[in-house]
């Protein structure tokens, strides 16, 4: 009998334990326990540390009330102006409700996953690809809301999203580069067009400032051919401006205009004028004009230089023949032989 009643005793006691082990539960700090007792909530969330439940009567839920950091696998998406890219993003949330989290929704790390998965390609559909690159920050609060407002109801606090790669294809990335490299260009064409302005206003300065007197040009072009001379060259650049020519011819022209006057005056006074001499023309006898020879000979065209240069000439003055002697004796009749023509 007493060892009969030791073995009931030893094996209600082990019974106690094991429903004791079974009953026990240990809530985490960062944890909340929901009770679910024959199927239904219980109204109150067990805290953190130990508490009993009922076996086989209760069930223990425990929900990490901790920040989860989950990755959103990349999406590939078109943008607004019809770019291909390549998005992933991160998404940083925690359980406010744990009740809600265990009876509203299965799982809910995986709704949250799938709701940033499709917030993440409607974002990428309505933003273009400038917003994607520079303006992060609004989609990132765009898309925050986007997975907030569902997930409220599942007792889940979206905390933060972020935006972390966007890949683009390989021709838009040598596209872009090139915008970028004109981009670059136009901007040191410009601020070497505005060096350039700059200098050729302090250029127009100096130039106005050495006409005033023309010694410093010279003096200028001294320094400059000191400044080459000091580096030991063994040829030597001399540069001539074209001011100094032009002061030069101004300064000659007057000179050779009056030299040219001296000249012409010079030139009238020594060629006195020809004057005809009538008194030879008339005691030389009349040649008889030879017609075949004038005929033969091209006429010849005159010359305007000579012509104008020589004084006018008078035509040779022909005298009249003179009247034959009447003879005393008889007329005696004589024929003319006819001229021969060579």
């Amino acid at each position: 009998m007493v060892q009969e009643l030791v073995v009931a005793l030893v094996a209600a006691a082990s019974a106690g334990v094991v429903y004791v082990a079974a009953a026990a539960k240990i809530v985490k700090q960062y944890e909340r326990g929901v009770v679910l007792r024959l199927g239904r909530l219980r109204n109150d969330v067990r805290g953190p540390g130990f508490t009993m439940v009922l076996p086989g009567i209760e069930r223990l839920h425990k929900v990490n009330m901790q920040i989860v950091t989950m990755p959103v696998p990349a999406q590939d998406g078109i943008t607004r102006d019809n770019v291909t890219v390549r998005v992933d993003a991160v998404i940083y949330f925690k359980v406010v409700d744990a009740a809600s989290a265990v009876v509203e929704v299965e799982d809910y790390q995986f709704a949250v996953s799938q709701m940033a998965q499709t917030s993440l390609r409607s974002i990428i559909g309505k933003s273009d690809l400038d917003d994607l690159l520079s303006n992060r920050e609004k989609l990132n609060q765009g898309l925050e809301l986007m997975i907030d407002s569902p997930a409220v109801g599942w007792g889940v606090q979206i905390d933060r999203v972020e935006i972390k790669d966007v890949s683009l294809p390989e021709t838009m990335k040598r596209s872009m580069a090139r915008q970028a490299e004109a981009d670059r260009e136009r901007r040191a064409r410009v601020i070497n067009a505005d060096a350039e302005l700059q200098a050729s206003k302090k250029l127009a300065e100096a130039a106005k400032q050495m006409s005033s007197q023309p010694a410093a040009l010279q003096l200028r072009l001294l320094q400059t051919v000191v400044a080459v001379a000091a580096e030991k060259n063994s040829t030597l650049v001399l540069p001539f401006p074209v001011e100094l020519l032009r002061f030069l011819e101004r300064a000659q022209q007057p000179i050779s205009t009056q030299q040219q006057a001296q000249l012409q005056t010079q030139q009238q006074q020594s060629q006195p004028p020809q004057q005809p001499q009538p008194e030879q023309q008339q005691s030389q006898p009349p040649q008889q004009p030879q017609p075949e020879q004038q005929q033969s000979q091209p006429p010849q065209q005159p010359q305007p230089e000579q012509q104008q240069s020589q004084p006018p000439q008078q035509p040779p003055v022909t005298p009249a023949p003179a009247p034959a002697p009447t003879p005393s004796g008889p007329a005696r009749v004589t024929r003319s032989k006819p001229l021969a023509r060579h």
